[in-house]
């Protein structure tokens, strides 16, 4: 007996500390039991409200109600003396009858539920940031297999790469937009010692100036304005024995470079507020499509930085440079886009490769994707890509020298005059001044030429 009483007695007292506020009644709605968080919030004693009725001390309670229906109301609003609350009740049943119904304040105030809302979607924030920044470290996404191409001067390439991979030294890969930068270094990263460790990739181009060392090296709490509750880790920290892939690294800011210097020379960071240095194993895979060694020059890149990251140098040659590789590229990459756009077309003819081989391709394998991809959504189910399928710009590009004893002299040169301006504002982007400085003509006779040509509509 004593002890079922020490039992009741410890049970009190963890419900009047536990909870804001619980209240139980019988199956007649009479109160048998309240804790004192719920009397001190309604400013009763427990000698008032013991078996009164529910509805005779609490305002718009529905304890009665449940008591009826047998249905637990969870997160519904209260008002009690002028404050709204957050409230449930649950029916207490036994051997198949309701006995009873407990309620509970769960939250005494709206705004505290507001609190924790928003403290809930800062967490699933952070969670989805972390979730984000783990799937980048550990989604490395190709090897040297998925490498298409068998021109000599790909396998030169690849050779070097391979190399390059079985070494623990930093790598520079150079190379015009869309040659496959990206590509060589996730199958750097996955032929070296390294490969089960993390790989980062930061885009340097992409990041304001500003938040890139935060990025880059993390920052502790309070180090600025906005700073996350206990600090945040950066890239470098999160490449930790692995690679960290540092893409367009030529629109680094100077101030950055010196930083970055520092992490090679010494293998350590410091996170942006913080005063302990973190030591790392991290292996540096940078990439550009600008000519580093100008930049040098004009004062805009370290020299030392430079030679840091210059150890393994990659270039990448552009696809007009290997144009034997562009059959079996199409081949490769028609069934990628054929998947994706939900349309079966895994062929093409050999007049509409012939097309496809002698276009300059500025945009390199990116453009040919591209191209591809707008070209298989416009043929039909099963179909084989023709010539007419293809691009206007592609189409009146290609000039059959074969026929050259049968055209007429300035019908030839038209026909390379039109070839040269187009391929050129293909590269400039459609910029007419800068297209009319690389071809030395001024805009003028460029804007004469362009209309002579109906090139507007190319």
């Amino acid at each position: 007996m004593g002890s079922a009483m020490a039992s009741e007695n410890l049970l009190k007292k963890v419900l009047d500390k536990v909870y804001e506020g619980v209240v139980v009644v019988d199956n007649k709605s009479k109160i048998i039991w309240i804790n004192e968080p719920y009397l001190s919030f309604l400013k009763k004693n427990r000698e008032e409200v013991l078996g009164k009725k529910v509805t005779d001390v609490i305002d718009n309670t529905r304890l009665h109600i449940v008591l009826e229906t047998g249905k637990e109301e969870i997160g519904d609003i209260q008002e009690i003396n002028g404050s709204k609350i957050i409230a449930m009740r649950i029916p207490v049943f036994e051997n198949g009858k309701i006995i009873g119904a407990v309620g509970r304040i769960m939250f005494r105030d709206v705004t505290e539920l507001d609190v924790l809302v928003q403290k809930v979607h800062k967490f699933e924030n952070e969670l989805d940031y972390y979730k984000k920044a783990l799937k980048e470290v550990r989604d490395v996404k190709y090897n040297f297999d998925n490498i298409i191409g068998s021109s000599n001067k790909l396998k030169g390439t690849k050779y070097i790469a391979e190399k390059a991979a079985l070494t623990s030294s930093n790598v520079l890969i150079s190379g015009e937009s869309g040659t496959g930068k990206e590509l060589f270094a996730h199958a750097i990263h996955s032929a070296s010692y390294r490969a089960m460790g993390p790989f980062v990739k930061v885009n340097c181009g992409a990041i304001p100036s500003d938040l890139l060392e935060s990025e880059l090296f993390g920052y502790e709490e309070g180090a600025f304005t906005g700073a996350k509750k206990g600090g945040k880790i950066g890239k470098f920290e999160l490449a930790d024995g692995g690679s960290i892939f540092l893409d367009e690294i030529g629109d680094l800011p100077l101030h950055m470079q010196v930083k970055l210097l520092r992490a090679i020379q010494e293998k350590v960071i410091e996170r942006v507020g913080g005063i302990k240095s973190i030591f790392l194993d991290v292996r540096i895979i940078a990439a550009t499509n600008k000519d580093l060694e100008v930049l040098v020059e004009e004062g805009k890149f370290r020299e030392d930085l430079f030679y840091r990251l210059n150890v393994m140098n990659i270039n990448i040659p552009p696809l007009r440079e290997r144009k034997d590789d562009i059959e079996p590229l199409v081949k490769h990459l028609l069934v990628k886009v054929s998947e994706q756009a939900g349309n079966y077309v895994t062929s093409i003819s050999k007049e509409a490769l012939r097309y496809l081989e002698r276009y300059s391709w500025p945009g390199n394998v990116r453009e040919l994707e591209n191209i591809l991809e707008r070209t298989v959504n416009l043929v039909d189910y099963g179909k084989e890509i023709q010539v007419e399928d293809l691009p206007i710009k592609i189409k009146n590009l290609s000039f059959d020298f074969n026929k050259i004893s049968h055209s007429k002299l300035k019908d030839v040169l038209d026909a390379v005059e039109k070839k040269t301006i187009l391929e050129v504002l293909e590269r400039t982007g459609g910029n007419k001044s800068e297209t009319a400085k690389i071809l030395d003509i001024s805009r003028t006779s460029l804007y004469e030429k362009i209309w002579k040509y109906n090139l507007e509509k190319e």
